[in-house]
């Protein structure tokens, strides 16, 4: 992986105002997920600091789903979904949390043994309240956080603070 190679991905990463709402700047990674050479470049760099040091890569809803997955199989290990409340057959812990524009819960099944180590893997890290209840969903489910890492990070808005470290690829 290449600084240039990050550098393309970045620019791949689109940015659509009001979006879902008034005031809200969306980032479309789309655009990124489209191009090979950029989601390898990025895969790689969310693995590198935590190689070697989780047994499995949890990823949540809905973006974070697709980073996850190109994490676990780029690390040979497998991927857990954190999901929306409501959308788990079987949830066995659920967290409730501050988004930058309203609340949310996201759940977790018990697929994992206790001790698991767990890489915690998101698109973006904003506030930071959705990926301090993903930790803390690990954490109620007896689960060991290996670390979290995300796509971006929109640095002006403290989610660091909240959940950190956080490895983030980009700091927007």
């Amino acid at each position: 992986m290449t600084s240039e190679a990050l550098a393309r991905a970045e620019s791949l990463i689109a940015t659509i105002p009001d979006f879902p709402e008034p005031g809200i700047l969306f980032r479309d990674i789309s655009p990124l997920l489209a191009d090979a050479a950029a989601l390898r470049a990025v895969v790689d760099a969310l693995v590198e600091p935590f190689a070697d040091s989780f047994d499995v890569v949890a990823g949540v809803e809905a973006r974070g789903f697709m980073l996850a997955g190109a994490v676990a199989i780029a690390a040979g290990v497998g991927m857990a979904p954190i999901r929306k409340a409501g959308k788990l057959p079987r949830p066995a812990a659920s967290v409730e949390y501050a988004l930058e524009y309203g609340t949310a819960a996201i759940e977790m099944s018990d697929d994992l043994p206790r001790g698991t180590r767990v890489l915690l893997v998101d698109d973006i890290l904003a506030t930071g309240g959705t990926l301090r209840a993903g930790q803390r969903l690990l954490e109620q489910l007896g689960l060991v956080p290996a670390g979290t890492a995300v796509l971006m990070e929109l640095a002006d808005l403290g989610g660091q603070a909240v959940c950190g470290p956080v490895h983030a690829v980009f700091r927007i």
